[in-house]
C-alpha cells in the first residue's frame, strides 16, 4: 500500500452513535457487579450513581475541549497544549499502557468462554485467534472497526434493554409464564436494610465499580475520524447522562430487585445470570455468556483501536517513533496498531506463564490510570477554557457546568478516591497496591517526559496534530 496522508473520516454517524452508547457498557458491568453487591448490598446503587456522576462531569469537560478541537489524541493532545508537553506525553503513554494490558485481560476472558464451548482448542489458542481476527479488522480500515463495533455495541444495548424490560415485568408480576417468588422492590430494604453493612460500604463499592466505567472517552478519540467531529462529540457528551442512568443504574436496580442482595446464587453464578435464572429462563447462563463474550470482543476491538490511535497521536507530536504516525492508503496507522497488539500478545503470554508475578504487576500498575486520566482532564479543562475563550470563543459549543467550581470539586473527589484506595489493604490486588504501583509507573513516565522535554527544548517543535476538519477523507 502507498503511504496515506493521515487518518481518514471513515466512521459514519451511526458508528459514532453506537460507539458512544456501547463505550459505557464494559464487560466489567456483567462480571464485576456481583462483588459490589456482596460488599454494599442494594446500596451499590449509590456507588454506581456517585461514579456515574463523576464520569458525566469528566466527560462534560472532555466534550468541551474535544468539540472545540477534535483530535485522535483527545485528552492527551489537550493536556499537551494546556499543561505542557510533559503532561501530554505522560498521560498518552499511560493510557496506551492501560489499554494494551486490557487487551490481554479481555483476550483471556474471551478465551475462557470459548474454550468452554469448544474444549478441543486450548485457551491460549482461542486468545491467539481472537486477537488475530480483531487485529486484522483494525488493519483493514477504520470503517471495518466501526462496523464491528456497531454490531458488538448493538448486541450489548439490545441485551441490557431486554434484561431491564423482562426484569421490570417480573418485578411488577406481569411477566407471562413466570412466577418470580423473590422478585420485589422490597428486596431493596427487606434484608438488613438498604445499607446492610453500613454507609462506609458505599465508598468501598465506589472502588469496586469505578474501573468498569473506563471507555466512556473512546467516542472523543474516534470523533477525529468521523464525518462531522464536532457534532459527534456534542451528541456523545449530551447523551452520557441517560446512557449511564439506563445501562448501569437501571440494570443494577433490576438485579437487586429480582433477588435479595445476599442470595448465594449472585456470588456463585454472577449477578445477571443469577437474576435470569431466578425467572426460570432456560439456558440463562449460556445466554449471558454470549452477551459477556460480545462485551469482551467489543472491549478488545475498541481497546486495540484506542491504543493505536493514542500511539498515532503521540507519533504525530514527536513523543513516539515517527513510524507510528504513518498511515496506509486506507488511513490506517499500521505500525501503531501492530506495536499495540504485539505488547498485547506479550501480556497474554505473561498471563499464562507468570499470572501471579509479571502479569499481576502489569494489571496492578495500570489499575489507577483511569483516575489519572480523569484528573488530567480536569486540570486541562481549567486551562483550555481560558485558551479557547481567548482564541476562538465560537468553538465553545459544549460548556462545562458551573465552571470552574464544579471542575475543582470533581478533581478534589478524584484525589479523595485515590486516597481512600490507600486504605484498602486486602489481597494482592488491593487498592493500596494498585495506587502505589500505578503511581510508581506514572512517576517513571513523567520523569522520562521531563528529561525528554529538557533535551529537546532547543530543537524545533514537532508538527501540531491536524484538527479533524483537515483529516484526509480519501
Amino acid at each position: 500500500m502507498t503511504p496515506g496522508s493521515g487518518l481518514q473520516a471513515g466512521l459514519k454517524n451511526r458508528h459514532l452513535t453506537m460507539i458512544a452508547i456501547g463505550g459505557v457498557i464494559g464487560a466489567g458491568l456483567f462480571v464485576g457487579s456481583s462483588s459490589g453487591i456482596a460488599t454494599a448490598g442494594p446500596g451499590i446503587l449509590l456507588s454506581y450513581a456517585i461514579v456515574g456522576t463523576l464520569v458525566v462531569l469528566v466527560m462534560r469537560m472532555l466534550g468541551e475541549m474535544s468539540a472545540a478541537n477534535p483530535t485522535s489524541g483527545s485528552f492527551s493532545a489537550h493536556a499537551d497544549r494546556a499543561l505542557g508537553r510533559w503532561a501530554g506525553f505522560s498521560i498518552g503513554w499511560l493510557y496506551w499502557f492501560f489499554w494494551v494490558v486490557v487487551l490481554a485481560v479481555e483476550a483471556t476472558a474471551g478465551a475462557k468462554i470459548l474454550s468452554g464451548w469448544v474444549p478441543g482448542v486450548p485457551q491460549w489458542g482461542w486468545a491467539l485467534i481472537v486477537m488475530t481476527v480483531l487485529t486484522a479488522t483494525n488493519l483493514v480500515s477504520v470503517g471495518s472497526y466501526g462496523e464491528f463495533e456497531f454490531w458488538f455495541a448493538g448486541i450489548k444495548v439490545v441485551a441490557i434493554g431486554a434484561f431491564i424490560a423482562v426484569g421490570l415485568l417480573a418485578i411488577f408480576g406481569v411477566l407471562p409464564g413466570v412466577h418470580a417468588d423473590k422478585a420485589s422492590f422490597g428486596n431493596l430494604t427487606n434484608h438488613g436494610g438498604f445499607l446492610p453493612h453500613g454507609p462506609g460500604t458505599i465508598l468501598t463499592g465506589v472502588l469496586l465499580v469505578v474501573f468498569s466505567f473506563m471507555g466512556s472517552e473512546i467516542a472523543t478519540l474516534a470523533a477525529g475520524e468521523s464525518e462531522d467531529p464536532q457534532r459527534a462529540v456534542t451528541k456523545s457528551t449530551n447523551s452520557i447522562i441517560w446512557r449511564i442512568g439506563v445501562f448501569y443504574l437501571g440494570s443494577i436496580l433490576v438485579v437487586v430487585s429480582l433477588l435479595p442482595w445476599n442470595d448465594p446464587s449472585i456470588a456463585e453464578q454472577g449477578s445477571y445470570v443469577a437474576a435470569l435464572n431466578s425467572l426460570g429462563i432456560p439456558n440463562a447462563g449460556q445466554i449471558m455468556n454470549v452477551i459477556i463474550l460480545t462485551s469482551v470482543l467489543s472491549c478488545l476491538n475498541s481497546g486495540l483501536y484506542t491504543a493505536s490511535r493514542m500511539a498515532f497521536s503521540l507519533g504525530r507530536r514527536g513523543d513516539a517513533p515517527k513510524a507510528f504516525a504513518r498511515t496506509t492508503s486506507r488511513g490506517v496507522p499500521m505500525a501503531a496498531i501492530l506495536a499495540s497488539v504485539v505488547f498485547g500478545f506479550v501480556a497474554v503470554f505473561f498471563n499464562y506463564a507468570y499470572p501471579d508475578t509479571v502479569f499481576l504487576f502489569l494489571v496492578n500498575s495500570s489499575g489507577a490510570v483511569a483516575l489519572f486520566v480523569w484528573l488530567v482532564i480536569c486540570f486541562s479543562q481549567l486551562r483550555m477554557r481560558r485558551i479557547i475563550q481567548r482564541e476562538a470563543p465560537e468553538k465553545l459549543v459544549v460548556r462545562m457546568w458551573l465552571y470552574p467550581y464544579l471542575t475543582w470539586a470533581t478533581a478534589a473527589f478524584i484525589v479523595f478516591v485515590l486516597g481512600y484506595m490507600l486504605t484498602d489493604t486486602k489481597g494482592e490486588s488491593s487498592g493500596r497496591t494498585t495506587v502505589l504501583l500505578s503511581v510508581a509507573v506514572a512517576a517513571v513516565v513523567v520523569t522520562v517526559a521531563v528529561v525528554k522535554q529538557k533535551l529537546t527544548a532547543n530543537r524545533p517543535a514537532p508538527a501540531v496534530e491536524a484538527p479533524a476538519d483537515k483529516v484526509s477523507v480519501g
